[in-house]
């Protein structure tokens, strides 16, 4: 999913589904700026924690609802979507910037064909399927409703 974004360095990449911080290391080492969002607090802090570990400084990491994106820091040259909707929420699209590179999970959850989209000045056109995969659900106000606690 990293390599199919294309990173060459310069680019300011969106990172919806932060988890434990190991893909947004990653990212971190391969884009100029990368901005991270999770919907579960506990897992951000964590990975904040981790980013801090191992000295990366280029990484925001937000507390909040990964579909409807992060608009202060758009917009972005690349969006990797870490869990599985059944299309790409729109806010994701509006935040990429033409001639942008998306990936997502494309499915219920649980079963799912990773996608390779890039923002076109007419919108977002599929590129190519990764590979199959298995997530977990996106939720969030253009996701999955979050599970009952």
């Amino acid at each position: 999913m990293v390599a199919a974004l294309g990173l060459m360095g310069g680019e300011r990449v969106l990172e919806v589904g932060t988890g434990h911080g190991y893909q947004t290391m990653l990212l971190a080492r391969l884009a100029a700026c990368v901005v991270s969002i999770e919907i579960w607090s506990d897992l951000a802090e964590e990975a904040r924690g981790n980013l801090a570990a191992q000295g990366i400084e280029n990484v925001v990491v937000l507390v909040g609802d990964g579909t409807r994106g992060v608009s202060a820091y758009a917009p972005y040259d690349a969006v990797l979507v870490s869990a599985a909707f059944p299309e790409v929420p729109p806010p994701l699209v509006d935040q990429l910037r033409v001639g942008g590179r998306l990936v997502q999970p494309i499915g219920p959850g649980g079963q799912e064909e990773v996608m390779l989209y890039e923002r076109r000045p007419d919108g977002l056109r599929s590129r190519r399927v990764l590979s199959s995969a298995c997530f977990v659900r996106l939720y969030g106000r253009y996701g999955f409703p979050p599970a009952e606690t």
